[in-house]
């Protein structure tokens, strides 16, 4: 503990416009949780493309940026093909700032960083916290936090973390901003019927899903069904869709709104991508059909698929406008199905919905 007696952080996570946005937005969730028990916390990320830097700075915390990739990334699965550079060097430079602000935690969510990294690192940290939810790999930490949801979450990490490590595992221990908690307290009960959709896909959607859902409600009865769509400030096709929304009757644009969970507890029915944004949707009882954009968003698709919180598209590049206004069309001709699959997200939460997340008070000791 820092001599102040208040903890300090430094958190080493990602935004790339091929990583996407999550690691760094639910890393600014922890930290915010973390910051109102008093702890002081920067952020250190690699200059990418699509990185997140001001977005960080904006929340009020130093994000200090590593230098950026001097060639290509190497092969998909690579470990520098996450990282844009190889391992070492990461590690190289990471310490260079460890050094100076010698933290009591040293938070690591990225899919390019293991145990050799975190073991390089360990004599200049208190301690370790990783946040990861592959189980492919093996880490030298304190804390893990997977908060997602798998038929075998118990056993995922078994002989990949020491055997010392604490386990926060399930949608129990979400990292969820404060306004969740706010729109959850006020959340009425839905009746299955559909009358406004959210559409949102993560802050970069690369693969232009955003365009496809578009394309599903263009042959809808004008605006018989009203839509929020949001965009993240990444997404390169945001001129376009904003363009598209205009043109379609009861339609709203969104982009990087602070709005996010008023807007969830408002729709009925939400197109998303299989991240984040699932235990969001589940977290407010939103019923959802979710499209896989990334290998780590599989597994957790398919287990809340499977459990009947959501309905699993498939991968994004086998899903079509014509196969979402197909699932569209499903949910507004079955609203004792869709309220059901509301329910059953609620449920999936367990007790998520206290704010005193026990994690937090594991970092603040």
């Amino acid at each position: 503990m820092s001599s102040n007696g208040r903890p300090s952080v430094v958190i080493r996570c990602d935004a790339s416009l091929r990583i996407g946005s999550g690691h760094v937005m639910r890393c600014l969730t922890l930290a915010n949780q973390l910051a109102r028990q008093g702890a002081t916390i920067s952020f250190l990320c690699r200059e990418l493309s699509g990185q997140l830097g001001e977005v960080i700075a904006q929340h009020g915390y130093r994000a200090i940026m590593l230098p950026p990739p001097e060639a290509t990334p190497g092969s998909a699965g690579a470990p520098e093909s996450w990282l844009g550079v190889p391992p070492g060097r990461d590690a190289g430079e990471t310490a260079a700032h460890l050094r100076e602000l010698r933290p009591d935690w040293l938070i690591v969510d990225h899919y390019g960083l293991d145990e050799d990294w975190e073991t390089q690192l360990r004599p200049l940290v208190g301690r370790i916290m990783v946040i990861d939810d592959l189980a492919d790999r093996r880490h030298d930490c304190d804390l893990l936090l997977d908060q997602n949801y798998y038929r075998d979450g118990a056993n995922r990490y078994a002989g990949l973390v020491p055997a010392q490590c604490r386990l926060f595992l399930g949608p129990r221990f979400a990292l969820l901003r404060e306004e969740f908690y706010t729109a959850r307290q006020a959340l009425a009960e839905r009746d299955g019927t559909i009358r406004r959709l959210f559409i949102f896909f993560g802050g970069a959607d690369d693969t232009g899903e955003t365009a496809k859902a578009l394309a599903a409600l263009a042959d809808r009865t004008a605006g018989e069904i009203r839509a929020d769509v949001v965009v993240g400030a990444a997404n390169r096709q945001r001129q376009e869709i904003e363009e598209r929304c205009a043109r379609l009757p009861g339609v709203t644009y969104h982009c990087q709104t602070p709005d996010i969970a008023r807007l969830m507890a408002a729709a009925d029915f939400a197109f998303g991508a299989g991240g984040t944004a699932t235990w969001e949707r589940c977290f407010l009882g939103l019923p959802a059909a979710a499209t896989i954009l990334a290998r780590n968003q599989l597994a957790v698709v398919e287990a809340v698929a499977a459990y009947g919180a959501l309905h699993n598209l498939g991968w994004h590049n086998e899903v079509t406008g014509d196969r979402l206004a197909t699932e569209l069309a499903w949910a507004v001709r079955n609203p004792a199905a869709v309220r059901e699959m509301g329910r059953r997200a609620l449920a999936l939460m367990g007790d998520a919905a206290r704010r005193d997340n026990p994690l937090v008070a594991a970092l603040c000791k």
